[in-house]
C-alpha cells in the first residue's frame, strides 16, 4: 500500500526561492521608502481576540461575516488569525502605551494575513501585505506622502497600466445626511439591485456604490455622490490633498464610488488598480480611520494608512514580464582539491562568510574543472583555488572569473585582497 503524501491546504502554497525573490525584492523597496521617512517597524501576533476584528473592522464587514478564520482555543475563547493590520496596530498603540510617545506614531509591518476567500490567480488564504500606519496627526500632508510612497515603489518596480483611485467618504459630521440620501436613492430602485446590496443597503449603503455586479454599477452612476456633500472640514481637507497632489506631478483618477470595504475608514480613502486581465483590480490602498482609535478605548486620535497585497504585485511583475535586478548568489567561490586543501579551504570559506563577502565552496566535490563551472554558474567574481601544492605551500590562488587572470597571493591574505578588489 503506497504512503500517503501531503499537500498544501488550498489557498496556500509554499514559497520556494524563485518566488521568494519577488517577494524579497518588493518587500525591500517598500522598507526603504519606510525606513527613508523615519518609519519604524512593529509586528503584531498573528492572532487575536476575534472582537478586536468585529469592533473595529466592522461586524457587517465581508471580511467579519464570510473570511475570517476564527476558531475556539482550549480555554474556550475566541481566536481569529489576523485578516489585517490596522486594528492590531491600533490595539497595540493603546496597549503598549504609544499615545505617550512623540506623535505621530510611524509604523510598517511586513506580515501574512489570512482570509477564508476563493483562492484564484494572485489571491491566496494565506496572503502577505506590506503597510505602514501614521497614527496622531490630521494633517492632508500626511495622506499625500502615504499615497506618494505607496504609488512610488510600484512606478520604481516598473509596472505599467496602473492607476490611482482617490476618494473623500466624509466623516460622522457629513456621512449621516449622505447615508439618508444614499439610502433613498436605493430603496427607489431596490428591485433592481443584487442580492448582496440590497443586504447591505439596510447596514452600510455606502457598500453597495462599490458592488462588482454590471447591474449595480450602472444603477449607481445616477446615486448621489459624496464628495457633492461634505462637510467644511472634508471638503477643504480633500481639496488640499488633491492640490499637493497636483503639485507633486502624481496622476490620479477622482472616483467617486471608492468607499473601501472596513468601515473605519474616515476622509480620504484610494487605492491602487491594475488594468490587467486576468489580475485581481487592486493591488493595495488605504485610507484615514480618525474614529478607530476612539471605537477601541483611546481618546480622539487620527490616522491614516495602506496596505499593499504582494502576491498581487508579484504576479503582475511576472506578467509583464519585469526581470529583477541580476542577484549573485556567490561573489566568491573556493575550490579545493586533496584533504589538506579541503581543510583550508573549508576554514577559508568561513573566514570569508564572517567578512561578509558572499562565498560558497565545493567541498563536496573533488574536479577543478567542475568547482570552476559551478562558480561560473553562481556568477561568481572570484574563485579560490586551493591544490595539494597550495595547500603544501600555505597559497592559495585568485582566479578573476571573468577574465580568466589569476595570482598566487599568501593564503592568510586572501580574505583582505579580496575585500579590497571587491570594493574596487
Amino acid at each position: 500500500m503506497a504512503k500517503k503524501t501531503f499537500q498544501t491546504v488550498r489557498g496556500t502554497r509554499d514559497l520556494l526561492p524563485k518566488d521568494n525573490k519577488y517577494f524579497d525584492f518588493i518587500f525591500d523597496q517598500y522598507v526603504s521608502e519606510a525606513k527613508n521617512a523615519g518609519f519604524s517597524k512593529i509586528e503584531t501576533p498573528m492572532f487575536e481576540d476575534t472582537n478586536l476584528f468585529v469592533r473595529g473592522v466592522g461586524r457587517e464587514t465581508d471580511i467579519v461575516e464570510k473570511e475570517m478564520y476564527t476558531f475556539k482555543d482550549k480555554s474556550g475563547n475566541s481566536i481569529t488569525l489576523r485578516p489585517e493590520g490596522t486594528a492590531p496596530i491600533v490595539r497595540a498603540y493603546l496597549e503598549d502605551g504609544m499615545q505617550a510617545w512623540p506623535q505621530p506614531v510611524s509604523l510598517y509591518y511586513s506580515s501574512p494575513m489570512f482570509r477564508y476567500d476563493r483562492p484564484q490567480a494572485g489571491r491566496y488564504r494565506e496572503f502577505y501585505q506590506f503597510g505602514v500606519e501614521v497614527i496622531g496627526s490630521m494633517s492632508p500632508l500626511i495622506d499625500v506622502s502615504l499615497i506618494s510612497m505607496s504609488w512610488r515603489v510600484l512606478e520604481k518596480i516598473g509596472l505599467k497600466d496602473i492607476t490611482l483611485q482617490v476618494n473623500s467618504i466624509g466623516c460622522p459630521s457629513c456621512r449621516p445626511k449622505y447615508r439618508r440620501m444614499l439610502s433613498a436613492y436605493i430603496t427607489d430602485n431596490a428591485k433592481k439591485l443584487c442580492k448582496n446590496c440590497l443586504k447591505r443597503s439596510k447596514t452600510n449603503p455606502l457598500r453597495v456604490l462599490d458592488c462588482k455586479e454590471k447591474v449595480c454599477r450602472l444603477l449607481m452612476e445616477d446615486a448621489p455622490i459624496l464628495i457633492n456633500n461634505l462637510c467644511t472640514e472634508c471638503h477643504n481637507h480633500f481639496k488640499e490633498v488633491l492640490e499637493w497632489l497636483d503639485d507633486l506631478e502624481i496622476p490620479y483618477e477622482l472616483n467617486t464610488k471608492l468607499v473601501r470595504g472596513l468601515d473605519y475608514y474616515t476622509k480620504t480613502v484610494f487605492e491602487i488598480w491594475t488594468k490587467s486581465q486576468g489580475a485581481q483590480n487592486s493591488l493595495g490602498g488605504g485610507g484615514r480611520y480618525d474614529e478607530l482609535v476612539e471605537t477601541m478605548g483611546g481618546k480622539a486620535t487620527p490616522a491614516i494608512g495602506f496596505a499593499m497585497g504582494i502576491d498581487r504585485i508579484v504576479e503582475l511583475m511576472k506578467e509583464q514580464e519585469i526581470q529583477l535586478p541580476e542577484e549573485r548568489l556567490a561573489e566568491v567561490y573556493v575550490v579545493q582539491l586533496g584533504d589538506e586543501a579541503k581543510k583550508k579551504g573549508f576554514k577559508l570559506l568561513n573566514e570569508l562568510q564572517k567578512s561578509g563577502i558572499r562565498t560558497q565552496g565545493g567541498l563536496d566535490k573533488d574536479g577543478i574543472s567542475e568547482q570552476l563551472k559551478i562558480a561560473s554558474n553562481l556568477g561568481a567574481v572570484y574563485s579560490v583555488i586551493i591544490g595539494q601544492k597550495e595547500a603544501m605551500s600555505g597559497t592559495a590562488i585568485i582566479k578573476e572569473m571573468s577574465s580568466g587572470n589569476q595570482e598566487v597571493v599568501a593564503i592568510e591574505k586572501v580574505v583582505k585582497e579580496l575585500i579590497k578588489r571587491l570594493k574596487d
